[in-house]
């Protein structure tokens, strides 16, 4: 892990930060690069504008009591109905955390299970996001039991663990929902590889588990999260070898990060959205955005000193 990478990781987890941060107006200028706004309104006018497929995401994890955990239900539920009402191709994407998973397990997946029977009900899916490794084994577990009742629930999975081609391995199995990331938590070296290259290898190695034969017939949806051009074309070109057709590779990338390469993979025939997130709890998303390319930091800077 790069010292710079370290050390936004660091001030993700960090309560001052955190605190004073989000006063600071070049901050909030810059964050603006990575998301349309603060509510679920501007995230919907960024789908409009946008004209491609999107999954929306509210900001925030670790709900501190059940009321809270509820209120985060309520708002994906009525965020299904406004892009039912809207004829939108949205999808959502939460975090159990959200969802009470701290408070108790079993309303934690009472409030997944409601908003994945009521998409299933308006055709549409639920995604569930992957937090750090103290959360990985009860998040599978989780989604495991939510898939085995409903088709229309995906997760997500972390390149940067060393577990996860075997975690692949029971997931595609199931023919499940797989959106596969680098990762973006702070881990120790003994469960993630600490050298991006290593993590950029396992990526690509996972593609290969995720458009393979056995995958296929399963007939998992294959998600590939990274805005890495190198690595954008490597599984593009694993695609053609395979003899794929550009409609059986999905591709979903953040909102403001790369749109050139947005537009292009959309032209070119393959399924495509982008990951808008929302909501006032955003530091910690955004420290942990700048560490997946630490160049960014250079954006920041240029805020600061052109005040």
């Amino acid at each position: 892990m790069s010292l710079v990478r370290g050390v936004l990781l660091a001030g993700s987890e960090s309560r001052w930060l955190r605190e004073h941060a989000t006063r600071w107006r070049f901050v909030r200028g810059a964050v603006s690069r990575f998301m349309p706004g603060e509510t679920v309104e501007e995230a919907l006018e960024a789908t409009r504008a946008l004209g491609v497929g999107t999954v929306l995401t509210r900001l925030g994890e670790n709900v501190r009591n059940a009321a809270e955990a509820a209120g985060v239900t309520r708002h994906y539920l009525d965020v299904l109905e406004r892009v039912r009402r809207e004829s939108l191709d949205v999808e959502i994407s939460i975090k159990l955390t959200q969802l009470g998973l701290d408070l108790s397990r079993e309303e934690c997946e009472k409030n997944l299970a409601v908003l994945v029977e009521r998409a299933r009900a308006l055709s549409n899916w639920v995604w569930v996001d992957m937090e750090g490794t103290a959360y990985t084994d009860v998040t599978l577990d989780i989604y495991r039991r939510a898939r085995a009742a409903n088709a229309n629930v995906g997760v997500c999975v972390q390149a940067y663990l060393y577990r996860t081609a075997e975690d692949l391995q029971s997931l595609v199995a199931l023919g499940a929902g797989i959106r596969l990331v680098k990762g973006a938590y702070r881990e120790p070296p003994d469960k993630a590889f600490p050298k991006k290259s290593d993590v950029d290898e396992n990526f690509f190695k996972l593609s290969r588990q995720l458009l393979s034969p056995a995958a296929r017939e399963k007939g998992v949806r294959a998600i590939f999260g990274t805005h890495d051009p190198v690595l954008l074309r490597r599984v593009e070109e694993l695609g053609r070898s395979s003899r794929l057709p550009p409609e059986a590779l999905e591709f979903q990338m953040l909102y403001g990060i790369r749109r050139q390469e947005q537009e292009r993979l959309a032209k070119a025939g393959y399924r495509f959205r982008v990951l808008i997130s929302y909501g006032d709890a955003w530091f910690p998303w955004y420290m942990r955005r700048l560490a997946e390319r630490p160049a960014n930091v250079l954006f920041v800077a240029r805020n600061l000193f052109s005040r």
